[in-house]
């Protein structure tokens, strides 16, 4: 009985004490909780912040020597961010760093077409400094086909980028330098049907015409549209008959292009037509925001279009589909239609700087 009795003795407090650790080690967990989680925010708030300044060095075989050490800042995805007043941030990261043009690759004003962010970061650049945009699906329309307080053919955020001496590209636009010439191509141009696309834009214009007596204030802005885009036809014309094989093309879209879109726009080039995918030394692209939400080491937790921790170079960095180099930027703000997934954790907003050169790197 005694020793019965003594192992009912020592059997309890052992199993006080175990509960008593349980408890301890519970409230331990407790109360470290909320100092993780202010330290998580406090690091991705540091994180998200701070603007980061990527540069990279490209090497394009058939460069010419006139074109070496050509530069490219581009930018992405601002969905009018302010980072620090006047954009301090933006300009903190560029510093005296200088650049022969600038590409923005779509989706930088914020809601309702809003351009104060945008126009700031521009006021940042020099002025003399050649500056392309080409739309993302978050802007919108940049021609106006309803009336407005002006004759211009463009949506007032397209009017207000003009004037600050951005080129809203929609046709292959040049620069030359000495001997080497560099092109700048959206994507879009690459694919149209130009004898088509002329007929059907004619074809209407011929129709309010002969309406011409009936003509409101939206069918006037609606003729401007007209004949600009036939000019811009006429003008992608011409231009494809200037493209020479040791010219750089420079391939601007929004939406990153796939492997297979990128293999097959070479498969149907043909070899002689010089304004093609297959002469492409470069495409520049955005839209993914480097997947908005990244896990350190890990990289993007999910993307829309490629679920759940996809491969990074789908969303942003330096990828190679059809062998033709394509940088897709991380960045600067937050996509809305990452719903789920709101700012950038993580996730530092990003301008890459992108030189060109013959020697390999």
């Amino acid at each position: 009985m005694r020793r019965k009795d003594r192992n009912q003795y020592i059997f309890v407090p052992e199993k006080s004490r175990r509960k008593s650790e349980s408890h301890g080690l519970r409230n331990a967990v407790l109360a470290f909780l909320p100092i993780l989680i202010a330290a998580l925010l406090i690091g991705n708030f540091i994180v998200s912040n701070h603007v980061r300044f990527e540069q990279m060095r490209l090497t394009v075989l058939n460069l010419p020597e006139d074109l070496e050490q050509y530069s490219i800042l581009h930018l992405s995805d601002l969905h009018g961010a302010v980072l620090g007043e006047h954009q301090k941030a933006l300009k903190t990261a560029l510093g005296t760093t200088r650049y022969s043009c600038v590409i923005m690759t779509g989706d930088m004003l914020g809601p309702d077409g809003d351009t104060e962010a945008l126009m700031d970061l521009i006021a940042l650049m020099p002025e003399a400094t050649p500056k392309y945009y080409v739309p993302g699906d978050t802007d919108g329309l940049y021609l106006d086909e309803e009336a407005h307080g002006s004759l211009s053919v463009y949506q007032p955020w397209a009017e207000k980028l003009i004037a600050a001496g951005v080129t809203i590209l929609d046709r292959p636009v040049s620069e030359t330098r000495g001997k080497g010439t560099i092109w700048f191509v959206p994507e879009e141009v690459y694919t149209l049907d130009l004898d088509r696309m002329r007929e059907v834009y004619q074809e209407q214009l011929t129709d309010m015409n002969r309406r011409a007596t009936a003509q409101t204030a939206d069918d006037a802005a609606r003729r401007r549209v007209l004949e600009y885009e036939i000019a811009r036809m006429d003008e992608i014309r011409e231009s494809r008959k200037l493209f020479q094989p040791e010219h750089i093309q420079v391939v601007l879209t929004h939406t990153p292009l796939t492997e297979e879109y990128v293999r097959d726009m070479i498969t149907w080039g043909s070899k002689e037509d010089y304004f093609s995918m297959r002469y492409a030394g470069l495409i520049l692209a955005g839209h993914y925001n480097g997947g908005q939400w990244r896990i350190p080491l890990k990289g993007a937790v999910y993307v829309p279009e490629f679920g759940w921790f996809p491969d990074d170079e789908k969303v942003q960095g330096l990828s190679h589909p059809g062998g033709i180099p394509q940088y897709i930027s991380p960045g600067l703000g937050s996509d809305p239609h990452y719903s789920y997934q709101p700012g950038r954790l993580f996730n530092p907003p990003t301008m890459t700087l992108i030189t060109l050169t013959r020697k390999a790197t």
